[in-house]
């Protein structure tokens, strides 16, 4: 009985003791692939993010690039038709006006008048051509290539209407004509009876 008491009161004394917290002793067991390869996955990552970050970059400078070339490519039209536009004027004067003042049917009153309003759209498109150079040199006003492609823009605009105010005198001035041919060919009719 002495063995089944001492075995008894160990066995209460194992389970006193067990019930309070109970602690491992000993060295932690680790995954040395786990951890391995978890390292080599943080530094993939690390490399795919800043191959993202060279492509944003990248991209960014394609994109400003792309944007520089299309103002130019916009700028460079403008200026073209511009200058297609007053190339256009000049020769409309230049033939029109020509016939219209060898015309026997202007007085020569009317010389003045119609002289005037032609090369007074041709000296606005000098100015215009004049003012365009300047907006095209870079210091002008620190501008940026949308506010010169604006300001472009608003003097093609401005070419046209001139093209549109030549044509519209030049088709005034030869309705005057043949008006009045009309009216001396009425008037100095022969008749043949």
């Amino acid at each position: 009985m002495k063995i089944t008491i001492k075995t008894i009161i160990v066995s209460v004394f194992l389970v006193i003791a067990s019930t309070g917290q109970m602690k491992a002793q000993g060295i932690p067991v680790y995954d040395n692939t786990n951890f391995l390869s978890l390292i080599k996955q943080l530094f993939e990552s690390a490399k795919q993010t800043s191959e993202m970050i060279k492509t944003v970059k990248f991209l960014k400078q394609a994109k400003e690039t792309i944007e520089k070339v299309n103002s130019a490519v916009a700028q460079y039209e403008a200026v073209k038709e511009i200058n297609e536009n007053n190339e256009v004027l000049v020769n409309m004067v230049r033939n029109d006006l020509r016939g219209i003042l060898n015309s026997p049917y202007i007085r020569p009153d009317e010389i003045d008048a119609v002289s005037n309003a032609f090369n007074t759209i041709i000296d606005g498109s000098l100015r215009n051509l004049e003012f365009m150079n300047q907006v095209l040199s870079n210091d002008f006003l620190k501008l940026n290539d949308a506010e010169r492609l604006e300001i472009l823009e608003a003097h093609w605009d401005d070419s046209q209407k001139m093209i549109a105010d030549i044509t519209l005198k030049n088709k005034r001035y030869k309705l005057i004509i043949s008006f009045r041919e009309m009216q001396d060919r009425i008037n100095n009719r022969e008749t043949n009876y």
